[in-house]
């Protein structure tokens, strides 16, 4: 396992210093400095492709003169986010749809992709969420949609994304979606808010990756988002969505793993 906060020399032998002193700050969690809103840069086709993790679930994705959003949030600082060429929604709460901020976000001729539609909204809440976003795409688990933005390709898999311990709040199959998105040969896995499911374990040649860790009834503890991790394999992940978690069990779990792992403050101030 390699960790990183997304910084990388040049240097090999400082790579590796960096990579030494970072873990025995982590060994007791004492971070040196505030890990969010910090852009990854990722070699891809055409240039770098730009990754900036925001707040809860909240990723920006630049490449080429095109920019995506996942769940928005404006529980997060987005004063400094790009408008949006395509914005992902994984599920319908508050912390996931926010309606207001994808309304700022979007440009004119943006598109919106939702999992689901009003009517088959899971509760009114979401209903009356999807109905202020106006204008949307749906995706059903398990499809695919090709975007051309000006010449550059993008590609959108949705990935069926789900709880399988009972208990509330569930999520069950087919009201929200994970997200592959293609951009610039790199493939970049958005799990959203679910279990180790058979779809998610299904999942292959991932470059980067964001599991999520903060869900109720034992659901994915650190513990099992690192076996899922290890399952698909990714060149790089970003545990998300948590807080009031054991980082340090999802950091030792994948310490043997060529998976790098990078970490984020996904709820700053909380």
């Amino acid at each position: 396992m390699v960790l990183s906060t997304g910084y990388r020399s040049r240097d090999p032998k400082h790579h590796r210093s960096i990579k030494l002193s970072l873990g025995i700050w982590l060994g007791t969690l004492v971070l040196p400095f505030s890990l969010h809103a910090q852009a990854d840069s990722f070699p891809a086709a055409n240039g770098a492709l730009q990754v900036t993790p925001f707040v809860g679930a909240g990723v920006q994705i630049e490449y080429a003169d095109m920019v995506l959003h996942v769940d928005p949030w404006s529980r997060g600082d987005y004063s400094g986010a790009l408008p949006a060429d395509v914005i992902l929604i994984t599920d319908t709460p508050a912390d996931h749809l926010d309606p207001d901020l994808i309304h700022r976000l979007l440009k004119s001729n943006g598109t919106v992709i939702v999992p689901s539609s009003p009517e088959d909204a899971r509760d009114e809440g979401g209903a009356r969420r999807l109905r202020q976003v106006g204008t949307a795409h749906v995706m059903a688990n398990e499809e695919r949609l090709e975007i051309d933005l000006e010449g550059t390709p993008v590609i959108i898999e949705s990935v069926a994304m789900y709880d399988l311990i009972p208990g509330e709040p569930f999520h069950a199959k087919g009201e929200g979606n994970g997200y592959i998105v293609t951009l610039g040969g790199l493939r970049i896995y958005l799990a959203g808010v679910t279990e180790c499911t058979t779809e998610m374990q299904a999942v292959e040649n991932i470059d980067i990756a964001f599991v999520p860790m903060n869900l109720p009834h034992g659901r994915m503890p650190p513990s099992r988002a690192a076996e899922c991790v290890k399952i698909i394999e990714p060149k790089v992940v970003y545990p998300y969505h948590y807080r009031e978690q054991p980082i340090e069990v999802f950091i030792e779990a994948l310490r043997d793993h060529p998976t790098e792992v990078r970490l984020r403050d996904w709820y700053p101030g909380a």
